[in-house]
């Protein structure tokens, strides 16, 4: 079991430093909150898996285990009010943006 661990820590590692990377990366704020977000679901929540895997049910498993949904479910929410402030506040696309979904809802 600490082998699994083992491996779903070091791709949730993987997983945040490509997200931070993302986030030097990309053109706009959009493309970065998405990367971000990214890196906060599949990395942190594989870390905390590997957590559960490494340790098994002790203290730091069941936090772990109360932790995934919590991160899961607030980094999703947090991430599309940021963008849609963002959007309403006037914040441009990026030169190499294909589609605008949010163009033809009114900014409420």
């Amino acid at each position: 079991m600490e082998t699994i661990g083992f491996i779903f820590i070091c791709t949730g590692i993987l997983f945040n430093l490509f997200g931070c990377i993302g986030l030097i990366r990309l053109p706009d704020v959009y493309n970065r909150l998405q990367s971000a977000t990214k890196c906060v679901t599949l990395g942190t929540c594989s870390i905390l898996a590997g957590v559960i895997f490494y340790y098994g049910f002790n203290d730091a498993g069941f936090k772990a285990i109360i932790a995934i949904p919590l991160l899961f479910f607030a980094a999703t929410v947090a991430a599309h009010a940021l963008v849609k402030g963002a959007y309403i506040f006037g914040v441009k696309l990026g030169d190499k943006s294909v589609k605008d979904d949010y163009k033809d809802v009114p900014k409420s």
